[in-house]
């Protein structure tokens, strides 16, 4: 899917080789799953995916993509599985308090999901930076581990690299690219793309303004934030666009000196319990303001930082 790259790569290089273009996670608590899901599509005797007949343009593309892959590498002598993912099951973890009752179960597990609960639940797919095995790794990357060195290396070169790098996407030649040519066309010119970026930053500024002047979303930001403060929790930000994952991103910058990896589960189960405490409150202070925000965010998307 052209140009929807993880938000992670803004912060470094993201590689990926030998691998499809989504992450699948399992569902989590309250029915709610994370980004991902493999495709029930049904296939082909050929192996490949019959692209359903109520698709929209977009899953059409994602089958085509999937398909072209499958076709390049198999004339290339390897084996690969073609797979989409369900877009019924691509709702993100419950944790941004959108629908309170599924967040408050999530966050009383979880806390935010992403520091001390990887940790603790280390297996969990409902923990973002988990163990959990990734429809990446199911079929194709367990076919690429049965591959002598040699041969891994071949294929990983067969199936070409795509990676973020100073915000520029760069990818190298191998069925991926052909794959996403085949099923996108050919990339626009430069001077295409720059003026579409700067039209998405514009309307991207334009709903940011739209809900950082929002009367209500304003007054119920103040109400939210004289609420964290009552419960000793540090308010950096009133703004509408920013306050509601202001705590999530505060908690989850702490990282511990030694790093994730040293951390015993011990110590981070008693961290957890600490996270679950600031989460629900973090909840149960921005009710309202959520229940109000999420509905005009709809209407005013913003994508930024916060957002």
């Amino acid at each position: 899917m052209r140009g929807a790259l993880p938000v992670a790569a803004a912060a470094g290089v993201l590689l990926l080789a030998g691998c499809s273009r989504s992450d699948t996670q399992s569902p989590a608590p309250g029915a709610a799953s994370s980004a991902g899901g493999s495709s029930a599509a049904a296939a082909a005797p050929n192996g490949l995916l019959t692209v359903p007949h109520d698709a929209d343009e977009e899953t059409r593309k994602q089958y085509l993509y999937q398909n072209a892959i499958a076709e390049c590498m198999r004339a290339k002598g390897f084996t690969y599985t073609p797979h989409v993912e369900d877009a019924d099951e691509s709702t993100p973890l419950p944790v941004d308090g959108q629908d309170y009752k599924v967040s408050k179960e999530y966050r009383g597990k979880y806390g935010y999901g992403f520091s001390y609960a990887r940790v603790v639940y280390p297996h969990d797919p409902n923990v973002i930076g988990s163990e959990a095995p990734s429809d990446d790794e199911h079929p194709n990357a367990a076919y690429r581990e049965t591959l002598a060195p040699a041969q891994q290396w071949a294929y990983d070169k067969a199936m070409g690299e795509w990676r973020v790098e100073d915000g520029k996407k760069l990818e190298s030649p191998g069925c991926r690219k052909a794959a996403d040519v085949k099923a996108y066309g050919p990339e626009k010119p430069k001077a295409e793309r720059d003026r579409e970026a700067e039209a998405a930053r514009a309307a991207d500024r334009a709903a940011q303004q739209a809900l950082d002047g929002d009367p209500q979303l304003v007054s119920l930001a103040q109400d939210f934030a004289s609420c964290l403060r009552a419960e000793g929790i540090t308010v950096t930000t009133t703004q509408p666009t920013s306050i509601s994952d202001m705590v999530k991103f505060q908690v989850n910058s702490k990282a511990p000196a030694d790093g994730w990896e040293n951390l015993d589960k011990e110590t981070a189960r008693t961290k957890l319990t600490q996270e679950i405490g600031t989460a629900l409150r973090d909840l149960e202070c921005g009710k309202e303001f959520r229940a109000a925000y999420f509905p005009k965010l709809a209407e005013n998307p913003f994508v930024g930082a916060g957002g």
